[in-house]
C-alpha cells in the first residue's frame, strides 16, 4: 500500500510503502504516473515535493501535488 509520494525537481516520482520500501510500479515521470497514483493512494498517504533536494521534503496536499 502507498504510504508516501515524493515528486522530485526532475519530475520523477518516488513511492514508498508502509515498510519504507520503494514501489517501482508507481515510480516514473510525474506526467505518466500521476493519475494512477492519485487513484490508488489511500486517503492517509502523504504527498510531498522535494524540488530543491534539501534535507526536508515539503508536505503538500493531494490536490497541490
Amino acid at each position: 500500500m502507498i504510504k508516501s509520494v515524493i515528486r522530485c525537481p526532475n519530475n520523477m516520482v518516488l513511492i514508498f510503502d508502509e515498510d519504507d520500501e520503494q514501489i517501482p510500479e508507481y515510480q516514473g515521470r510525474y506526467e505518466e504516473v500521476k493519475e494512477r497514483i492519485l487513484r490508488d493512494a489511500p486517503s492517509e498517504a502523504v504527498f510531498g515535493h522535494w524540488f530543491d533536494y534539501e534535507t526536508d521534503i515539503r508536505t503538500v496536499s493531494r490536490e497541490e501535488w
